[in-house]
């Protein structure tokens, strides 16, 4: 399963393919907020081959802590597929101990088992278990105990050359496995980068892949452009960084202490000629392993820069865009989230860009927060939204909610009731029918509740806060019902607004008769 497919991706041998604790409910009040208690078959090449040129790719946002608006660190993304009906299911891994000596993942690399695994949280695909018993397959985002946030990945291609002078490895690291094989041991943002670095140095790479990994402190954008290869930079506090679907990291000295990467990473480049001057001080790995200039990945790189530093115009289509940006205003939640529902409507690229950044084909997007003025166990916070996220609306997790309602627990890529992914996704799928009628008025019930939500977590983080300092168990439960309740609440108003859309859409269909032909049908 490849998730974030580039749009010119050619399937190889070695590139994987996919079709790519109940709890009593209660209420408690507190400061006027309402509380409540709280697969995936690799699929064949020819498969992949013919979902590969229409398959759409993620797109990301990294935000450093001095850059946002209430000093967190943020990694965003949109989880896009080729695909629509693929379900997500949300999880939570408890930490445990290990006996066994190795550790199969999910696409068959195995390496040493660790002795422990941290506690994690994780969004999976409704049908991990089939490639992996314990479903750790795709979990594409989560935080640890020690508040370190993972999402993976935007997918990225490997140029030729690179790909013949460092060729991808069948059962490498590839975004299947990476938020599992890091999460569960790594205790900062830096050391997750070490550490999936020399499992890439040792194992190989199935993929090339941009990658975020942020803990309280600090934000890094990793990015791998081989079979062995790989560069993480950290994202300067005062910035952000705009990814799509090609690798970004250009412009960076390579002794920096802000950059990592492979060991003779700059000899590999000058030896394989993968650059024309390989300069140690302005390095482009982009240029070295990926392909730039693409329209597809540039016109959304444009579009976000140009959303968050207005003050700086840039020319459409230039062959890469700055790395770190400034933006005019520090970023919220908000704005994350408005960034990723994003389309070109009002710029000089409408009705010419491929791509935009909202498409109908998004399973999930997530904002993560990290923040540092929140209790150890308050400082993670995961924005969860499911479907569009346009016609859709984030609910806040905190990182201390271990169990889910059962309709973010189930379902499969057929239609159902009572999956909560398919409530917010078939809303679209609906409005489609009429969207100049139905996407505003999803947008708005959305934007409405979005708003109430914003203000109660700025309202309860407060009052955690103040009752984590007297009775941290009781804060630490406060935060995880609240979550709990909002998933259940956002759930069945996505229910109740199908409800209406079914019913105004069939009374659509109705005839118009008249008094006479009226009465005669209802005497039948």
């Amino acid at each position: 399963m490849q998730t974030c497919l580039p749009s010119d991706l050619r399937p190889s041998p070695v590139t994987p393919g996919r079709f790519s604790r109940p709890l009593t409910r209660i209420h408690r009040n507190l400061s006027g907020i309402t509380m409540k208690k709280h697969t995936l078959s690799l699929l064949s090449a020819t498969l992949l081959t013919l979902l590969g040129t229409s398959a759409d790719a993620c797109t990301g946002l990294i935000v450093g802590k001095g850059a946002s608006a209430d000093g967190s660190v943020m990694i965003a993304r949109n989880e896009d597929f080729g695909v629509n009906n693929w379900n997500k299911y949300l999880a939570f891994r408890p930490a445990q101990q290990n006996e066994g000596k190795v550790w199969k993942l999910g696409n068959g690399l195995e390496v040493p088992m660790p002795k422990a695994f941290f506690a994690y949280s994780a969004i999976r695909d409704w049908d991990a278990t089939s490639s992996d018993p314990d479903g750790k397959y795709y979990e594409e985002r989560g935080i640890n105990e020690f508040n370190v946030a993972i999402s993976a990945t935007t997918s990225a291609e490997v140029n030729d050359k690179a790909q013949k002078a460092d060729p991808l490895i069948e059962k490498g690291v590839i975004e299947a496995i990476i938020p599992t094989l890091i999460l569960p041991q790594a205790k900062t943002a830096k050391e997750g980068v070490e550490l999936l670095g020399r499992y890439v140095e040792q194992y190989g790479a199935g993929e090339g892949n941009s990658l975020y990994l942020a803990d309280v402190n600090e934000a890094w954008l990793m990015e791998i452009g081989s079979g062995h290869h790989w560069i993480a930079v950290r994202v300067p506090d005062d910035s952000y960084a705009m990814v799509a679907n090609g690798l970004r990291i250009h412009g960076v000295a390579l002794d920096s202490a802000d950059v990592l990467h492979s060991p003779k990473l700059l000899e590999f480049v000058r030896e394989h000629k993968l650059l024309d001057n390989a300069d140690p001080k302005e390095f482009n790995f982009a240029k070295a392993f990926g392909v730039i200039a693409d329209p597809y990945n540039v016109d959304r790189e444009w579009l976000g820069q140009k959303m968050l530093t207005a003050s700086h115009p840039q020319p459409t289509r230039q062959a890469q865009y700055p790395l770190f940006m400034k933006p005019d205003a520090p970023i919220a939640v908000q704005d994350v989230a408005k960034l990723l529902s994003a389309t070109y409507d009002g710029t000089p690229l409408a009705g010419k860009a491929e791509r935009p950044i909202r498409i109908d084909r998004q399973l999930e997007s997530h904002v993560i927060q990290l923040r540092k003025e929140m209790p150890k166990e308050l400082q993670g916070l995961i924005w969860q939204s499911y479907g569009v996220l346009a016609e859709s609306v984030m609910v806040p997790l905190y990182n201390t909610l271990e169990s889910y309602p059962l309709p973010y627990r189930t379902g499969s890529d057929s239609y159902s009731d009572d999956s909560a992914y398919w409530q917010f996704r078939s809303l679209t799928a609906l409005a489609s029918a009429d969207p100049d009628k139905y996407l505003p008025l999803l947008r708005g019930v959305w934007s409405k509740e979005s708003s109430k939500i914003y203000k109660e977590v700025a309202l309860l983080d407060k009052s955690l806060k103040q009752a984590y300092a007297s009775d941290k168990a009781t804060a630490i439960g406060l935060a995880a019902d609240y979550s709990y309740g909002q998933l259940e609440q956002t759930y069945q108003m996505a229910k109740t607004l199908r409800y209406k859309l079914m019913t105004d859409l069939t009374k659509r269909t109705e005839k118009k008769y008249s008094p006479e032909e009226f009465k005669k049908i209802m005497s039948l």
